[in-house]
């Protein structure tokens, strides 16, 4: 499912508006076609009925869903800012009395940098991870340890950066195991399926009115088209339409750079 969830979002409501108003114009002119002339009077009878289950059978799966996504996509962003909130507090600890803190401020800056390229918008972050971000926080790891096994540092400053250390890489945990999340494909298929079916129906509603008024019938494909669509595109925060944003994980990168945790301006 992440192949048509990375579509851009214009690509995304168009295809889908597309072949939902494609799905109304076939179901008039099938069920013309189809259904012998003799028992054509049925279908209205038939098809009337079926409109409030299909269409509250849709609304429900279809709001559901889109308020779980959109809920999905808040949780990301939060895990990006747990992410740079636990950067900052390894950064502030490298600064304790006796620590010596360019290394570690090194280590976590490349850590950063590697991350934000390699392990957003890239199927990598979706797969565990990537090597060269895996290596970097490898190297985060060395460099903090190394200092927190110092002699001469004492137990409060080593336990602030091994603890800070691990808020870290739980973070990352955290947020690829957010990454490798997709939508269940059943799921996805009832609701397509319950889609499609709403507009089947409403198009054999109006398959022997004119084509003005057959129109009308427009309105709920779209409304179908633009829901699946709008679902698709909040469905893959790491490689959809609708990214996560970066930033405070940048702004902690920033803040290395001008020394701002060293007491710099």
């Amino acid at each position: 499912m992440n192949w048509l969830t990375s579509l851009p979002a214009v690509v995304l409501v168009v295809s889908w508006l597309f072949l939902a108003l494609l799905v109304a114009a076939v179901a008039r002119v099938g069920v013309r076609a189809l259904v012998p002339v003799a028992e054509q009077d049925r279908v209205p009878q038939i098809a009337m009925p079926l409109m409030p289950t299909l269409g509250a059978a849709f609304a429900i799966f279809a709001a559901l869903t889109l308020a779980s996504e959109a809920g999905y996509l808040r949780a990301a962003e939060g895990l990006v800012s747990d992410e740079a909130a636990a950067a900052s507090r390894l950064a502030w600890a490298a600064t304790s009395p006796h620590v010596r803190s360019e290394p570690i401020h090194a280590a976590l800056q490349d850590y950063l940098q590697t991350a934000r390229v390699r392990e957003w918008e890239a199927a990598a972050a979706a797969s565990g991870g990537d090597a060269a971000t895996a290596h970097a926080i490898a190297r985060l790891e060395r460099s903090v340890r190394t200092e927190a096994a110092r002699p001469e540092l004492g137990s409060p400053a080593s336990t602030e950066l091994l603890v800070s250390l691990d808020s870290v890489t739980s973070s990352r945990r955290a947020r690829l195991a957010a990454a490798s999340r997709d939508l269940p494909t059943l799921y996805v298929v009832t609701l397509v399926a319950t889609g499609l079916a709403l507009i089947v129906n409403a198009g054999a509603l109006v398959f022997r009115s004119s084509l003005r008024t057959s129109l009308l019938v427009g309105g709920i494909a779209s409304v179908v088209g633009l829901s699946l669509g709008l679902l698709f595109a909040l469905s893959a925060p790491w490689s959809g339409p609708f990214i996560v944003s970066g930033h405070p994980l940048d702004a902690v990168v920033e803040d290395l750079r001008s020394g701002f945790f060293d007491g710099g301006t």
